[in-house]
C-alpha cells in the first residue's frame, strides 16, 4: 500500500509515519529528513536548501520533487510508500500523482493530522529540547505553520474529496492517533 500522511509542522506526521513504516514494512520519504539530508552534506543544493529554511520558507516544488522522484521509481519500493510531509503544495500533489502514475501505482490511504497552533507550538518546545534540530525556534516555527496552513488549503480541498481521504484529530494523544490510523488501515 501507498500512503501520505500531512499536516502542519510539528503535527506529529514524522511519529505516525514511523509507526506505519514499523507496522506495516513500508518505506518512509520524509522530505524533511530528504532536506536536512542534503543541508547536512553540505551538498549545492543543500546550501541553497539552508538559506530557503533558515527565513522560515519551504524549499521550491522543483526541489522536493526532484528528491522524492528516485524513491519512487526504485522498484524496491514499489507500493511500500508513506511520504510524511509531502505533497505540501497543490503542485506538488499532482506531481505525485504523475510519478505514481508513471510507475503504475497509486494512493491508498490520505491522512490530514489536523492540528491546532498552540498546540503545535508546545510540541515544538518539547521537540527543540529533546531532538536540538536547528529549524525549531518558534519565530521561524509559527511562520512556517502560517506559510503550511495558507499553502495546503488546495492540497487539503484536492485530496478531501477523495474515498481514501480521513482527516484525524492530531491533537490527541499519539497513542489514540495510532489507533485511529490503524483502524482505518485494517479495514
Amino acid at each position: 500500500m501507498n500512503v501520505i500522511i500531512f499536516g502542519p509542522p510539528g503535527a506529529g506526521k514524522g511519529t505516525q509515519a514511523l509507526n506505519i513504516v514499523k507496522k506495516y514494512s513500508l518505506y518512509q520519504i520524509s522530505t524533511g529528513d530528504l532536506l536536512r539530508k542534503e543541508v547536512k552534506n553540505k551538498t549545492v543544493i543543500g546550501k541553497h536548501i539552508e538559506n530557503i529554511i533558515s527565513k522560515g520558507d519551504f524549499a521550491t516544488d522543483e526541489i522536493v520533487n526532484e528528491l522524492i522522484k528516485n524513491a519512487i521509481f526504485d522498484p524496491l519500493n514499489k507500493n511500500k510508500l508513506i511520504f510524511d510531509g509531502y505533497p505540501r503544495s497543490l503542485s506538488q500533489a499532482k506531481n505525485l500523482d504523475f510519478l505514481l502514475s508513471s510507475s503504475n501505482q497509486k494512493i491508498d490511504f490520505i491522512f490530514f493530522l489536523n492540528v491546532k497552533k498552540e498546540t503545535i507550538i508546545e510540541r515544538i518546545k518539547k521537540r527543540k529540547i529533546l531532538e536540538k534540530r536547528p529549524d525549531d525556534n518558534l519565530t521561524t516555527i509559527l511562520k512556517r505553520y502560517d506559510t503550511y496552513m495558507e499553502t495546503t488549503k488546495p492540497v487539503l480541498d484536492f485530496y478531501s474529496k477523495k474515498s481514501n481521504f480521513y482527516e484525524i484529530d492530531g491533537d490527541a494523544k499519539i497513542e489514540e492517533i495510532s489507533s485511529k490510523i490503524d483502524q482505518i488501515l485494517t479495514v
